[in-house]
């Protein structure tokens, strides 16, 4: 699909248009070009690649060298959506200079647009330097997978009126730091529509309603490429791993049983040099 690149500015039309926005995560190449072929206006690459691409338990061990290989992949197959590179556990928590070196690294050497890092208050300096730089910042605020030892595991945020109003102000604190979006996460559908309403900047919600200016899912639950776990927040569009599975199968078949290769797709030579050899 030809057209503008996606920028900063465009979401902010966006949401002053009440147009809503459109995010998938995406983590390789091929992906990444159909993703951007649909006309989908933000592609993550998330730290979730720990989880659903690596195998790890959790997002944690996820390193500035994974993101910066998955999100060079992404960068490569995508034309026109915006590339946002999850700023991995531990590289935006030593230091200010660190941190604005490693965002700084996403769009030097992977190509990305911009980066996005969780947390509110506490990451405002970060943010503001980070920015100062030249670089975009998405925030996120609810659930924020890094801090999940904290928060005591995967669990809605701001059930409560303190909670709530943390958000709240949080949200406000990283729109004054000079974020261009934020993603809420597992918060309840009043609250983020309370918070999107306060912002100018729009809101991107995964588990938080509908009145969010956009919404983002990992691509690998509503392909439905997992059995055994679909989050409440996610809605399956597709059942591809039986079909995957199916395909495969039939393949393990045919090899097997001799089917194939089959002569339509083998490469043959001239019989005057095949007698040659003999």
């Amino acid at each position: 699909m030809s057209g503008k690149k996606v920028t900063t500015l465009t979401l902010k039309q966006k949401k002053q248009k009440g147009e809503k926005i459109t995010m998938l995560t995406a983590y390789d190449y091929s992906t990444a070009k159909i993703f951007d072929e649909v006309g989908i206006d933000v592609l993550l690459v998330g730290d979730s690649l720990g989880m659903v691409v690596l195998g790890y338990e959790s997002t944690l061990p996820v390193t500035m060298e994974d993101m910066l290989h998955h999100v060079q992949a992404v960068s490569r197959g995508t034309t026109n959506a915006m590339v946002v590179a999850d700023m991995p556990f531990m590289s935006y928590h030593v230091s200010v200079g660190e941190s604005v070196r490693n965002a700084g690294r996403f769009l030097q050497e992977a190509g990305a647009n911009a980066v996005k890092l969780e947390g509110g208050r506490e990451v405002a300096d970060t943010v503001k330097a980070i920015i100062a730089a030249g670089i975009p910042v998405m925030g996120h605020l609810g659930l924020t997978p890094q801090s999940i030892n904290q928060l005591g595991g995967y669990r809605v945020q701001g059930k409560d009126e303190a909670a709530a109003r943390a958000i709240i102000n949080n949200a406000l604190a990283l729109q004054d730091a000079g974020v261009f979006a934020i993603v809420l996460e597992c918060v309840p559908a009043p609250l983020a529509k309370m918070v999107t309403e306060r912002l100018d900047i729009p809101t991107i919600g995964i588990g938080a309603g509908k009145d969010c200016d956009g919404q983002v899912l990992v691509s690998h639950d509503i392909l439905g490429l997992y059995s055994d776990l679909v989050p409440k927040m996610a809605k399956q569009y597709a059942s591809l791993k039986p079909i995957i599975v199916d395909a495969v199968a039939r393949y393990k078949k045919e090899v097997e049983t001799g089917v194939f290769p089959a002569e339509e797709h083998s490469f043959q030579m001239a019989a005057e040099e095949l007698n040659k050899l003999s």
